[in-house]
């Protein structure tokens, strides 16, 4: 029997989308977007960009400040030594990427790029969103309005570091991550949420990973996954990388809605604010959503 991968979703196969998505939310905490609709030239050309704004000097690079940590430029640190990223936060908010690309310099044809893959990303984030709704048989529109991240990362890989962790394993802290791996350099691992084994998420071409996060593991009531996932570095050369984070809601608390409770399904978390949880996930160091924990229910 062959080893277990994460799902492929075609997302031209209409029939039962919003179901497959669901299962993939529960059974693994991520999947692989096949015929996604963002347009392949457009992939392409935002991976140039990347590619050539993470070449920019250091100091370039720090310019893309934010006043929270973790809002602008990630700097090779102690815990990632090989890995960097630029991000544009709130990036749907007016005049946000306008913002980022003043910072450090965007050109015209790379603004361009930029924005229309942004919302390209965003405008299937609310796609997803509206099929996870329908998935669970609920009405109403699911990130309306949510904050969303973008970011452009880096690993700087070389001889020595073949083997060597490039991010460490993790959870993501909202609820849904879009991810741009690099078509070329592997490295991407899952962990199997049965056996506990890391898969790798091996690339294919053209396509775009969703990783579920901490948030939609509380806002299903437990029933979603938050995958635990790292970057290892198999070979010596760059890997780059764009992710769209969906964090949580602006102004409202990330609480399980009425239609997932009942007598046999009773309330996992009590509500909580994103930022709140965001700032205990890093004072707790709590890379793997531990920081879940403090949030549980107490049970009757």
């Amino acid at each position: 029997m062959g080893k277990e991968s994460a799902p492929v979703i075609d997302m031209k196969d209409s029939s039962n989308l919003a179901e497959k998505i669901v299962k993939a939310c529960e059974e693994w905490g991520c999947f692989r977007l096949v015929n996604h609709g963002v347009d392949m030239e457009l992939m392409a050309e935002m991976k140039a960009v990347t590619r050539s704004l993470m070449d920019l000097p250091m100091e370039v690079k720090h310019k893309n400040s934010h006043p929270e940590p973790g809002k602008g430029y990630t700097p090779p640190n102690m815990a990632s030594p090989y890995f960097e990223g630029l991000s544009l936060y709130d990036m749907a908010s007016p005049g946000a990427i306008d913002h980022f690309c003043s910072q450090i310099h965007v050109s015209p044809h790379q603004r361009e790029v930029l924005n229309k893959y942004a919302f390209a990303l965003y405008d299937l984030a609310q796609f997803l969103g509206m099929k996870v709704m329908e998935g669970l048989r609920m009405d109403g529109e699911l990130f309306k309005d949510w904050p969303c991240q973008l970011k452009m990362n880096k690993y700087n890989y070389g001889p020595q570091t073949i083997g060597l962790t490039g991010a460490v394993l993790h959870t993501d802290p909202g609820f849904l991550t879009i991810l741009q791996d690099d078509e070329v350099v592997n490295g991407l691992e899952a962990v199997h949420k049965i056996t506990g084994e890391l898969v790798p998420l091996d690339p294919i071409a053209g396509t775009l990973v969703v990783n579920v996060g901490d948030v939609a593991k509380a806002w299903s009531n437990g029933r979603f996954c938050n995958v635990k996932h790292r970057v290892q570095c198999n070979e010596a050369t760059v890997r780059t990388s764009i992710a769209l984070f969906v964090l949580g809601p602006r102004d409202e608390k990330v609480e399980a809605p009425p239609q997932l409770l009942d007598s046999g399904n009773p309330r996992c978390y009590v509500p909580f604010d994103f930022e709140e949880y965001r700032k205990l996930r890093a004072s707790t160091k709590s890379p793997t959503g531990e920081a879940l924990e403090h949030f549980l229910a107490k049970s009757s």
